[in-house]
């Protein structure tokens, strides 16, 4: 039958869980036209979901995927086939064998409380109690999550199907899928080989056969299929006459990158300690020709006994009635992994109507296919994606090399202890700017972010240390990553004057007789300003939600640059922009050096023609400019809190911008500063930064940004819902911590009363203040002095809600 604007013709190509998922999210939000391909037959169609060992634990770093797997469980655990669950919570249990680990176990017990998931630290004796098999003697401690369990994969897929053809949906298997036909940017429909299938949207949720899918619809999915080894042992005397799949808890040998769960008297194992063993997804044998081969399914491949050796040797040491028993069947099973671990979603703006889902796991697969369903039907999802989204990636982030080494690294660092600063280790350098040579003469110590390298200190400035007085004492975790040099740079910020390089910042150039009329819609704050002028601003989703904030500067009457966050933003600007307006990423072109601090007007003013003085050039203006024989655009903007100017010029005269300065400084006694400084400073000043303080997830007025807002403007997106919110029930909210040497690096969970009420954003070390700063989304009616506690490491850490901005709070040193 025809579509109608209600009823949509969707076609999911993949009949694996999350598929089968997507259609009963889909038809249970009444889009009930939904066609799932499968080129496998059902209800096992030889992807990565019928090999699944279908392990969730819920708790990670990213507090959306832990929203996601928290679906997850909460879906599965109310199906059921035939009386069987689709969820067996038998809980989850980690092991620490090492006290790095141990810590580590504490940190994820901190994300776990605060992102809403029941877990505790236990003891040596109660891992034991837990899971009776295992060496007590090697254990230092646990953590034990009860609500975690084993996803029954094939079920849920099987008793979701049943739901949605319920409601009209039907799933079609043995069709293999030969291309994507597509009219005037939009998708069409969908070729198989037994026949064509009309869609006004199409979903690949087609597992490691999603790069296959992508090539046809003319789409990049950055994704890496990699085989892992999984294996059973023959019958365990220690478990004669079970009765049921599993009782114990899915266990976690990190350590030694194992885990394992019980096949009732057998024991099943998993391991991640091989070497990545990357797989062609375009080399991947059809479900027949795979069986011919003697391989169970096309994502099954032969078990690699070499690779499996060391692993079978610590098994056994963990536990010890493992070394009365062999192995009786193993398979290396594909599944796929990103440059970054995370899931691949969003709509293609190349391809309207062409939708991805994937590299996505039995863990977050119903709550991946609620999020897409409620983007398709919706228009965006309830939870903040921006992790997931199709768009994140770089261009330089994209190559076929590039997907597979840091794809194949990521499988490496499953279960490693990895530091929230700890950077890739290859492919670097890869995107360098035009100061990188004077950057690494001077020490710079690197640090990695959308491909570029990024100085976080330097080493030049190790002797301005020495003028500091004490420092607090840090432990090994928050002193990764960390030198007492930034606290030097910081101070000489604030004392002097320093050159940061915001290279890495995205710029956009936004140009047109549309250009004025467009940005101004998009964004929440007034741009009807003269040339020069510089505004902060904000893109809104229908809802009122943060997309990104940006700063705005009209360069010319219809001649724009935007400083934005991430490749989203310009996707976003490009689907909506009107054909009289022009958008160009001038990013890899120009470069930036913000020049800083209460002596940067003795710096720049003798280098330009200009008039750099309060009065001729305010705060918030932009100015095109000469700095010694380089043309630039000068910004009066500091994201530091003192005086100062972002100095912008294209790349090739970069390195000249940058020697003109420092030569013109060395009586200033300039220096060069890095990020760790930088977030420093930018938090004493209570500056937010996008995706990390606030997301779409959260308004303008509770983030504390509602200044970026003008509600008396024009229509604007966002606006309609922003006069209808009522009033916050929650506020991103400044915390210091009272004890001088104590630290937290974010993600933490915040009590009040005993009990967890948020947790934090962005912490750093406030030099200036001699406190540790912190964020936190915190209920809105605590006031100024209510004392909190942070949990860091298993220790509660006092601090007290504050005022901000906590440093110069009339903005005087600013705007001078």
């Amino acid at each position: 039958m025809p579509s109608t604007p209600e009823t949509p013709r969707v076609v999911v190509i993949g009949a694996g869980i999350v598929g089968c998922s997507l259609a009963d999210e889909l038809t249970s939000r009444g889009w009930t036209d939904v066609t799932v391909l499968e080129q496998g037959p059902l209800p096992a169609p030889g992807g990565s979901t019928s090999h699944a060992p279908g392990l969730v634990f819920q708790t990670s770093p990213s507090k959306t995927l832990t929203a996601l797997a928290r679906y997850t469980v909460e879906k599965f655990t109310s199906l059921d086939v035939d009386g069987a669950s689709c969820f067996n919570q038998v809980g989850g249990l980690e092991l620490a064998t090492t006290p790095e680990r141990l810590a580590e176990l504490h940190r994820r017990a901190g994300y776990a409380a605060s992102w809403g998931v029941r877990g505790e630290i236990v003891g040596a004796a109660r891992c034991k109690e837990l899971w009776p098999l295992i060496d007590e003697s090697m254990v230092l401690g646990g953590f034990h999550t009860p609500d975690d369990g084993l996803a029954r994969a094939l079920l849920a897929g099987r008793a979701q199907m049943a739901r949605a053809t319920e409601r009209g949906a039907r799933f079609l298997d043995r069709h293999t899928v030969t291309g994507i036909e597509r009219q005037n940017g939009r998708v069409t429909g969908v070729v198989t080989d037994r026949g064509t299938f009309p869609a006004d949207h199409v979903v690949s949720a087609a597992g490691f056969w999603g790069p296959v899918v992508g090539r046809m619809a003319g789409v990049d999915v950055p994704l890496q299929p990699l085989a892992h080894q999984y294996a059973r042992t023959k019958p365990l005397p220690e478990l004669d006459g079970a009765t049921v799949e599993a009782s114990k808890p899915i266990l976690r040998f990190q350590d030694r990158d194992l885990y394992f769960r019980e096949h009732t008297d057998r024991i099943g194992i998993g391991s991640y300690a091989h070497r990545p063993l990357p797989v062609d997804p375009f080399a991947v044998l059809p479900y027949d020709e795979a069986r011919a081969r003697h391989m169970d399914m096309p994502s099954s491949y032969p078990f690699t006994e070499e690779d499996w050796a060391p692993s079978w040797a610590d098994c056994r040491r963990l536990i010890p009635a493992l070394r009365d028993t062999e192995i009786e069947a193993g398979f290396n099973g594909v599944f796929s992994f990103t440059p970054d671990g995370m899931p691949v979603l969003g709509e293609s703006r190349t391809l309207r109507g062409f939708w991805l889902a994937e590299a996505v796991w039995v863990t977050h697969s119903a709550g991946v296919a609620k999020a897409v369903a409620e983007w398709m039907v919706d228009g965006r999802p309830s939870i903040d994606l921006h992790e997931c989204d199709l768009t994140r990636f770089e261009e330089a982030q994209r190559s076929p090399s590039y997907v597979r080494d840091r794809g194949s690294q990521q499988f490496v660092e499953v279960y490693d202890v990895i530091h929230p600063l700890q950077p890739m280790e290859r492919p670097r350098p890869l995107r360098v700017s035009p100061f990188h040579a004077r950057q690494q003469q001077l020490g710079a110590y690197f640090l990695e972010g959308g491909g570029w390298e990024r100085p976080h200190w330097y080493d030049a400035n190790a002797p301005l240390v020495d003028t500091l007085g004490s420092l607090p004492e840090r432990d090994a975790w928050s002193a990764r990553h960390w030198s007492p040099i930034a606290a030097a740079e910081a101070r000489a910020t604030r004392e002097g004057v320093a050159l940061y390089d915001m290279t890495p910042l995205r710029r956009l150039e936004v140009t047109g007789p549309g250009a004025l009329d467009f940005l101004n819609r998009m964004t929440s704050n007034n741009l009807r300003k003269k040339p020069g002028a510089v505004t902060y601003t904000l893109l809104l989703d229908e809802t009122g939600g943060i997309r990104s904030d940006l700063t705005v500067a009209r360069l010319a009457p219809d001649r724009f640059q935007v400083g934005a966050n991430s490749p989203a933003d310009l996707d976003l600007l490009l689907r909506q922009a009107p054909a009289d307006v022009h958008i160009r990423d001038s990013t890899s072109g120009t470069c930036c050096v913000g020049v800083w601090g209460p002596l940067a007007r003795d710096l720049v003013q003798p280098l330009t023609p200009d008039d750099f003085s309060h009065e001729a050039f305010g705060y918030f203006r932009a100015k095109e400019t000469y700095i010694g024989h380089v043309p630039v655009t000068a910004m009066r903007l500091s994201y530091v809190g003192e005086l100062g100017w972002e100095l912008y010029t294209t790349a090739d005269l970069g390195l000249r911008l940058w020697d003109t300065l420092w030569e013109a400084g060395r009586d200033l006694g300039v220096v060069a500063a890095g990020r760790s400084a930088f977030n420093s400073l930018r938090l004493e000043k209570g500056y937010r930064a996008w995706g990390v303080d606030m997301t779409d997830e959260h308004d303008p007025f509770e983030a504390g940004v509602g200044f970026a807002v003008r509600m008396d403007k024009e229509d604007f997106v966002g606006k309609a819902a922003l006069t209808r919110k009522a009033q916050a029930t929650r506020r991103l909210t400044p915390l210091l911590l009272d004890d001088p040497a104590a630290v937290v690096l974010g993600k933490e969970p915040v009590y009040v009363d005993g009990a967890p009420a948020g947790y934090v954003t962005s912490a750093s070390y406030g030099y200036t203040l001699g406190r540790c700063v912190a964020y936190a989304w915190l209920p809105a009616p605590l006031a100024t002095g209510t004392g909190v506690h942070i949990e860091y490491l298993g220790e509660k850490v006092p601090a007290t809600v504050a005022d901000e901005p906590l440093f110069d709070p009339k903005m005087t040193r600013i705007r001078r």
